[in-house]
């Protein structure tokens, strides 16, 4: 078997011999390029020679990150290449003929695949091969022309399997006597003896159920035999398979039967030479393998073009959307969905998105757009899912590429990965500080392990197409939103009851243009998007505060529904969600810390009991200051911080529900705390902490972060 490898630039030399007599042309620097991936049987060498896709060298130019592709041409005269990695290219190379085959299966029209079958040269022209694939090739092929053989095998098995064995019945079983007539209850069957014919039959089944689960390959299996699977068929690849076929070989003399327990070893020992006429052989090839990859991205991902409306993956300017498909948006919590745009790339590993590219997907973004601008201002309706007539915020369009990369290990397991690439997000603007702006556009980057990809297409299974799918977008989703994340801050926020909230936006339109969008389920909800860049700060603080004269304006997370935490606001009146702006502390005095904390650690709530003193007092009159709270014993033998997430709340003890936990339980009233359960670093609290005595000793304590630290 001899590898090459799509886009490399092999010395003429190097690969005369294995492309002899086929028209590949050298350049002025002597040099061969192969712009193919596939397989193909090269009848002057008398040898199959797989091209493998380019993904497979790094930007280095090495396979596997330390072997020129020049030093694996011969794969069986390859020192350098590991057993795992030898092993690892002859599966490879049946799941690339399997993605070429299935991709030609549902495009028929397509003029990228070469596909032939080989001239048959004759029984007596065969030639020695080891290739894993062709071994494949042979057994579906034997299924296919032999349903004859196995028939007959089948009916001489069977053959007086169910005839009664009279001389045997009569001497071991008791007759009941009926009407003078004996009546054997338990005849005996004709003994049958061990038939190796089935033993081998019931292997090579076996073979074919596990190629046509793994890799796809269409098979037709019709007998009745219960077949080796699991655990069993493991041990068989494992060296079993071999051992059994071995022990078992001259129990067979009909030239099917010989034929058939070779191709059965020849699967097992997967190094093993076999004879294999050249009828067999087929070249497989694609000249533009990046339209292979694009399909099967878009298999796995996108909306079929059937289910897309017309303009949206052909777009009218002439582009042509990769990738394309209808979700929720990335800051609803109503039904509302919105079209996510992806572009895949087929590059060599680490190679760096082009600035092309990039503006290319920035151009479908604002296309699309446009298209749902026109289609609902044509038919005069009120709203469209891009802009808000309210706020005339855009809302955002999820963009994202994804490149193929080549997993370390080899496995075919993991799904997707961040990029490696230095540039892992892009955006546009025309407006600083407006993320819901028309000309506000981002672009997140993934990449995805090619030989999950190439695998699961492979497969060509419905129904685990469609769960990646489903998994797949949801993962895109999260992803952008934690891009976003990274970059702004999101607040949900509503108006007070003597506001009108209509009104205010428009009295106040320039401040809050694409800063304001409205994609929650209730109308008088909004989701305000500030940019974290420090540059910012002062103009988003003072917006902040303007805003909450006449709004309740509370952090959420993009994507969340504000519905509790507004609502809570609202009933008191006052912000709900500590801000982060919020420097108070509650000191909490926690003897055996580590035993009591089980009791309110898990859902995040405690009650601090108040006493009538000055310390107690001091939390009373700070509890909309306080944003977090610390547990800490006297001696200093550890402490405990944690971000306090709502107002602290003042309860008597009749009003506390019994599943939240007291530090103490003589106290007539409590401070309610809830809070994040991820504990924060509290390494630099040390110094200035105030002082306690036998008498308050157990009464918590308010005190700011500044002066802890």
């Amino acid at each position: 078997m001899r590898i090459l490898i799509e886009g490399y630039h092999y010395q003429a030399s190097e690969v005369t011999d294995v492309l002899k007599g086929l028209d590949f042309f050298e350049n002025v620097s002597h040099e061969v390029v192969i712009n193919y991936v596939g397989y193909l049987y090269n009848p002057y060498i008398r040898d199959c020679v797989f091209i493998l896709p380019k993904v497979i060298i790094d930007r280095n130019g090495k396979a596997f990150s330390h072997l020129s592709p020049a030093d694996i041409i011969h794969i069986e005269k390859a020192n350098g290449l590991t057993g795992e990695e030898h092993k690892f290219i002859y599966e490879f190379a049946v799941w690339i003929y399997r993605s070429l085959y299935v991709f030609n299966k549902y495009n028929p029209k397509n003029n990228i695949i070469y596909h032939k079958q080989m001239v048959q040269a004759g029984m007596n022209h065969r030639h020695m091969s080891n290739t894993y694939l062709e071994v494949l090739l042979a057994l579906l092929e034997f299924n296919r022309k032999n349903q004859n053989f196995f028939m007959t095998i089948l009916k001489n098995i069977h053959s007086g399997h169910n005839k009664i064995n009279w001389t045997r019945t009569i001497a071991h079983c008791t007759a009941i006597v009926q009407n003078n007539e004996p009546i054997y209850l338990n005849p005996i069957n004709k003994k049958r003896q061990i038939n190796f014919d089935e033993e081998l039959l019931i292997i090579f089944f076996s073979i074919l159920h596990h190629i046509n689960s793994k890799y796809g390959f269409p098979v037709f299996i019709n007998v009745g035999f219960d077949l080796i699977t699991g655990a069993k068929f493991n041990n068989y690849l494992n060296g079993f398979g071999k051992v059994r076929l071995r022990q078992i070989k001259y129990k067979y003399f009909s030239d099917k039967s010989l034929e058939l327990w070779g191709l059965c070893y020849a699967f097992f020992d997967k190094s093993h030479n076999i004879s294999i006429a050249s009828e067999l052989q087929e070249y497989l090839i694609a000249q533009n393998y990046n339209i292979v990859f694009e399909a099967m991205i878009d298999e796995l991902v996108g909306d079929k073009k059937e289910n897309l409306p017309t303009g949206l993956k052909d777009q009218e300017d002439g582009k042509r959307v990769d990738h394309i498909y209808e979700d929720i948006g990335l800051t609803n919590t109503n039904d509302k969905s919105i079209y996510y745009i992806g572009d895949s790339k087929y590059y060599k590993l680490g190679n760096d998105i082009t600035a092309e590219s990039v503006y290319k997907q920035y151009t479908y973004a604002r296309n699309i757009i446009q298209w749902n601008m026109n289609l609902f201002l044509d038919n005069h309706q009120e709203e469209t899912c891009y802009r808000n007539k309210l706020t005339e915020g855009y809302n955002i369009v999820p963009n994202f590429f994804i490149s193929a990369r080549m997993d370390e290990g080899l496995s075919y397991s993991q799904d997707i990965y961040p990029t490696e690439n230095k540039k892992k997000s892009f955006i546009s603007r025309h407006f600083e500080n407006r993320l819901f702006d028309r000309d506000t556009l981002l672009i997140s980057h993934y990449d995805v392990n090619f030989l999950y990809i190439v695998s699961l297409y492979a497969q060509d299974n419905d129904s685990s197409k469609n769960q990646w799918k489903q998994k797949v977008r949801k993962r895109f989703r999260e992803e952008i939103q934690e891009m976003l994340k990274s970059r702004f801050t999101f607040y949900a926020m509503t108006a007070h009851s003597d506001v009108n909230a209509e009104e205010y936006i428009k009295s106040n339109f320039q401040s809050v243009l694409g800063k304001l969008y409205q994609p929650y389920h209730r109308d008088e909800y909004f989701s305000l998007a500030l940019d974290k860049d420090k540059k910012y700060k002062d103009e988003n603080e003072a917006l902040l505060n303007e805003l909450r004269k006449s709004f309740y304006v509370e952090e959420v997370c993009i994507g969340a529904d504000p519905e509790r935490i507004l609502t809570e606001a609202t009933n008191l009146g006052t912000s709900a969600v500590v801000r982060s702006d919020k420097n108070g502390v509650l000191l909490v005095m926690m003897e055996q810390y580590e035993t009591k904390s089980a009791k309110f650690l898990a859902n995040g709530q405690i009650a601090i009991g108040i006493k009538y003193t000055k310390d107690s007092m001091e939390i009373v009159e700070h509890l909309s200051e306080i944003g977090y709270i610390l547990f800490h014993t006297r001696k200093d033998a550890g402490q405990h911080l944690y971000k306090v997430l709502y107002k602290v709340k003042l309860l008597s003890e009749e009003e506390i529900p019994t599943d939240i936990y007291r530090n103490i339980s003589t106290a007539k009233m409590y401070a309610v705390v809830e809070f994040e359960t991820d504990e924060l670093d509290s390494s630099s609290l040390h110094s200035s902490r105030k002082a306690f005595t036998p008498e308050t000793r157990y009464d918590a304590q308010y005190i700011t972060m500044s002066l802890l630290k």
